[in-house]
């Protein structure tokens, strides 16, 4: 059973929507070319533009994603929604609201590894769009910093709004009682990480079998040929190992401080990086870009080293359950897991929360947790991660929850935080009103008798 909203959220990505939508940018992109028959200007907000087939998209997804009837009314929030959406893009150009390139890459690469850890790894992802990861990701950047623009907009407008216990109670009050959402079971649950580490020998393999592979380049051998057989990074192997261009900050340092030491043409050392050891060339410079090729070679896996994670797991949960460090703590300073270790350990579900409905917990961890009581901990699970690195973590189980339907008592946190997305749509929906007149808007004029987009005209 899948939980219900508990009010309608709106069409743009705001934070708890922001995979979600992130995917539906990918599956646009792909559907683009059925698109094209349906296209067309339907609304001008300044220099952003609306097109029929963003509206079309945007509501089927809804329908599906909410199993709802088709609706025009609500064809039209989501017509009005977007049109909201390019006036905050409008607005922040007029304002000169920015986001900076590195939290724009920043938020690109954290969306892409966990999309990844989703699908099962880096190929998957890229077998299930037909793309490269850097396709992916050229494709998306755009699409990112306006989310990035608008969110910072919207934070200037309702950031700080807040709500009350007694607003919060009023607002659940107003909701009809045969309205209320129906909540499946959902569990909060945390890990900590520990990788095998890679032993020196492994590491030298890997470095030796790079060395080789440079001598035969500079034997003259084609660089290119020889990624496509060896490199092991899926994104640029069958290119030729070419990255693309990138801006400075946009890489790991260690990879970007050895490619622009280079002239094009050249061939560097062996780089050590967090994702294994590159031979790089650099291909071309171009102002502040420069485009680069590369061959990873990944140390084999630590499958003999694992013993060394459980034992050091295994005395991190003792410490934990004698009360000498709280679990929280001994994520932060302990864990591999860069995705949970500044969250207190605590796994996300695909809205961004902490409560993961049962239907979305990883299988590997599902009959673990269906077994255990709250507040327990469980001894260390070796598994493999997305990426194919051997590992182990333990498991709180830090809360679970019954089939219910909403109320104040279990479900306050969510509540209050529905609350307080209306109070600050409200906001937004005032902003809009005393800005829409600082704009230039135009509608096409079969959309201008949408009665939710008046209120902001």
């Amino acid at each position: 059973m899948h939980n219900q909203p508990i009010t309608t959220p709106r069409v743009f990505c705001v934070v708890a929507a922001i995979i979600v939508c992130m995917m539906s940018a990918f599956q646009a992109t792909a559907q683009a070319p059925v698109q094209r028959h349906v296209d067309g200007i339907i609304a001008k907000i300044d220099n952003q533009i609306v097109l029929k087939s963003e509206l079309e998209f945007s509501y089927l997804q809804y329908l599906a994603q909410a199993k709802l009837q088709p609706n025009e009314e609500l064809k039209c929030e989501i017509f009005k929604s977007l049109v909201q959406d390019k006036l905050l893009l409008a607005r922040a150009a007029i304002d000169s609201v920015t986001v900076e390139e590195s939290q724009v890459t920043g938020e690109l690469n954290r969306r892409i590894d966990y999309l990844s850890s989703q699908v099962g790894g880096v190929e998957r992802l890229e077998q299930y769009y037909n793309k490269s990861i850097r396709q992916l990701k050229e494709e998306l950047r755009k699409t990112i910093q306006d989310q990035l623009v608008m969110q910072k907009m919207q934070e200037t407008i309702a950031g700080k709004v807040r709500v009350t216990p007694k607003e919060v109670a009023a607002y659940y009050n107003r909701i009809p009682q045969d309205s209320l959402p129906y909540f499946s079971s959902e569990v909060e649950i945390g890990q900590i990480v520990k990788y095998a580490e890679v032993s020196k020998q492994q590491k030298q393999e890997a470095r030796q079998q790079l060395e080789e592979l440079r001598k035969r380049i500079m034997a003259g051998e084609d660089f290119a040929t020889l990624a496509k057989q060896y490199s092991q990074d899926p994104g640029s192997a069958a290119a030729g190992g070419e990255l693309g261009f990138f801006k400075k900050k946009e890489l790991v340092p260690e990879y970007e401080a050895a490619a622009l030491r280079l002239e094009p043409g050249g061939i560097s050392g062996i780089v050590e990086s967090q994702f294994g050891f590159h031979l790089i060339q650099l291909i071309e410079r171009k102002g502040q870009e420069f485009n680069t090729r590369h061959i990873l070679i990944k140390p084999a896996t630590a499958t003999v080293n694992i013993q060394e994670a459980i034992a050091e797991l295994d005395s991190i949960r003792s410490l934990i359950v004698n009360d000498s460090i709280t679990f929280a703590k001994a994520a932060k300073d302990f864990s591999d897991d860069f995705a949970t270790k500044d969250n207190g350990g605590m796994m996300a579900s695909r809205a961004g929360t902490t409560y993961i409905p049962m239907d979305q917990v990883d299988p590997s961890i599902f009959f673990v947790i269906d077994t255990m009581q709250v507040d327990e901990i469980s001894k260390p699970l070796p598994f493999t991660t997305a990426d194919g690195k051997e590992a182990v973590r333990i498991i709180m189980l830090k809360g679970k929850s019954t089939p219910h339907q909403a109320n104040l008592e279990d479900d306050y946190p969510k509540i209050a935080a529905a609350a307080l997305n209306d109070k600050k749509s409200k906001a937004v929906d005032e902003w809009f009103r005393k800005n829409i007149d600082t704009v230039f808007i135009d509608i096409d004029p079969e959309y201008q008798d949408c009665k939710a987009l008046q209120v902001t005209q």
